[in-house]
């Protein structure tokens, strides 16, 4: 197993330059000169200033030079330094980065749990109106915009029936600490991680009824029924853990697609993570910064890969790790 992480880390480190790399062109062959930028909006745009601009954050060298000293900087975690922010990259987004995996793993917990449940039940009742509904329910929450559903559930929860804050990671000036500081970050999380978790509950529901459905037609569970086990013995031991296989995998994908539709329901809320300041640095031309939460984004979907290959060897002892 140590073999199998080595090899695996190993991997990820190449595909993360590469996409370092890719991401470095992609951004720099986009329209708009970051200099420019920052010359406009301090009133000053003649050649002389602008220069001095390009000097001071290397952006005067050839691209594939800028390209080597940027990878020299992300081998020792140095990001660069922020144009706009005028603060060191990885310090921005280390700031920036709780508040998104607190939105991101809530999310999570929320779309797994509650798609895993839901497609546990229809599957129970295949055929039935209760089937039909759930599935219904979900395929809406799937198809609904997620910036709409954000949008809509600010001004219910929150514009209408002022059950929920509906902005912010916490009440400004609450100056509230312990117990009183964690309750008032949830109450503020719940609307965001709701609506993140909703979108991608619908894929785990749908992937859970399929494979339960599927797995209960084969032989081990026909012979099971045949011993004269009780169906909910037979649904948790038989059908549910051989089922989860293809949900597992999902979930491992799906994990770092959360930080994607992050940025979305950021901006909408007002959440302070690295989503609404990647939006920001778009705005701003601030390439250092875009590079470094692509940097983060890719190294956290990658990392969820390999605790999804881990976690196989425990949901199907079966599987070898080579």
């Amino acid at each position: 197993m140590l073999r199998f992480i080595a090899l695996r880390l190993v991997k990820a480190a190449v595909i993360l330059i590469a996409i370092v790399t890719l991401n470095f062109f992609l951004i720099h062959a986009a329209p708009g000169d970051p200099a420019a930028v920052m010359a406009g909006e301090a009133g000053a745009a003649d050649e002389i200033f602008l220069q001095q601009l390009k000097e001071q954050f290397g952006l005067d060298k050839p691209l594939l030079t800028q390209l080597g000293i940027y990878l020299a900087g992300v081998v020792q975690l140095d990001l660069g330094f922020s144009y706009r922010q005028q603060m060191p990259v990885a310090e921005l987004i280390w700031d920036r980065l709780p508040a998104t995996l607190l939105l991101t793993t809530a999310a999570f917990v929320i779309s797994l749990v509650l798609g895993t449940l839901a497609g546990v039940l229809a599957s129970a009742r295949v055929g039935k109106w209760s089937d039909t509904l759930i599935s219904t329910v979900a395929l809406l929450f799937y198809a609904t915009p997620l910036y709409w559903a954000a949008l809509m559930a600010v001004l219910l929860f929150s514009v209408q029936l002022n059950w929920l804050p509906g902005f912010g990671y916490e009440t400004v000036g609450g100056n509230y600490t312990g117990f009183a500081r964690v309750l008032d970050i949830a109450q503020h999380l719940i609307l965001p991680a709701s609506t993140l978790g909703l979108f991608f509950m619908a894929v785990y529901m749908r992937m859970t009824r399929a494979s339960m459905l599927e797995v209960s037609t084969l032989d081990f569970v026909k012979t099971a029924r045949a011993k004269g086990l009780k169906p909910g013995l037979i649904q948790r031991r038989h059908i549910f853990r051989n089922a989860m296989l293809p949900v597992v995998t999902l979930a491992g994908l799906q994990a770092g697609q959360l930080v994607g539709g992050a940025v979305l329901t950021e901006t909408v809320f007002a959440w302070p993570g690295i989503g609404r300041l990647m939006f920001d640095a778009l705005a701003q031309r601030d390439y250092n910064v875009l590079l470094g939460v692509f940097f983060v984004s890719a190294a956290m979907v990658l990392l969820f890969n390999l605790v999804t290959d881990i976690l196989y060897r425990v949901v199907d002892p079966r599987i070898r790790a080579s």
